[in-house]
C-alpha cells in the first residue's frame, strides 16, 4: 500500500516555463535568444546538482562572472519567477491527499529555486523536500530515488512517484517504485 506520495515539481508541481520567459531573461542580459536557450539547458544539469549561481550563469551568458554581480541576481530571480507559477489541478490533488498521505517533493533544482520553494507558504504541505543541488544527484540517477527512500525509511512499494518526465519515471520504476508519468487535464499527447 502506498504511504508516500512522492511529487516532481517542474510541470507537475508548477506549471511549465511561460512563453516569453526564456526570451526576457536573454534580453535582460543582452544576449542572443536562442543561443541563451541552448547554454541555459546545456549547464542545467550541472547547476542542479549543485553549481555555484555565478558560475552556471558564466556559462550561460559565456563570460566570467562573479558572485553578487547584478546581473546574477537578476537572472536568478527572473528564473525562480518563471519556474514559479503553481498548477492549481496539482495544488487541489496535494489537499486532497493530505488527509490519507504522507507527501514528499523530488526536485531536479538548483539551490536558488529550492531555497524558493522552502520558503513558499505551500511547501509545508510536504514531510520532506528533497533537491537535487542539496542531495549532488540528480533524476534519473536512480542513486538520487535509493537516497530518498533510505531518507524517507520507506521501501519501493510504499512510494508512488509523480513526474512529468518518463526517464525518471521509469528510473524510480527499475527500483520497485509505483511510478505515474503525470499529465495535466487537458494534456494533449502529440
Amino acid at each position: 500500500m502506498t504511504t508516500w506520495m512522492l511529487f516532481d515539481y517542474g510541470e507537475v508541481i508548477c506549471l511549465p516555463q511561460p512563453a516569453g520567459a526564456m526570451a526576457a531573461m536573454a534580453a535582460m542580459a543582452g544576449c542572443d535568444g536562442d543561443a541563451f536557450h541552448d547554454r541555459y539547458w546545456s549547464h542545467r544539469d550541472a547547476f542542479d546538482r549543485g553549481l555555484a549561481s555565478h558560475l552556471y550563469w558564466s556559462g550561460v551568458l559565456d563570460r566570467d562572472l562573479e558572485p553578487g554581480d547584478p546581473i546574477v541576481t537578476r537572472l536568478e530571480d527572473a528564473d525562480i519567477a518563471s519556474w514559479s507559477h503553481l498548477n492549481p489541478a496539482s495544488m487541489d490533488m496535494l489537499g486532497d491527499l493530505a488527509g490519507s498521505h504522507r507527501l514528499a517533493l523530488l526536485s531536479n533544482a538548483p539551490e536558488p529555486i529550492a531555497a524558493a520553494i522552502d520558503a513558499a507558504p505551500w511547501a509545508s504541505a510536504f514531510d520532506h523536500r528533497f533537491y537535487s543541488c542539496r542531495l549532488s544527484l540528480a533524476k534519473p540517477d536512480p542513486a538520487i530515488f535509493e537516497s530518498v527512500l533510505e531518507r524517507l525509511g520507506a521501501d519501493p512499494a510504499d512510494v508512488t512517484f509523480l513526474d512529468d518526465r518518463a526517464v525518471n519515471v521509469d528510473a524510480a520504476a527499475g527500483l520497485g517504485i509505483n511510478a505515474v508519468l503525470y499529465r495535466p487535464p487537458g494534456h494533449a499527447e502529440h
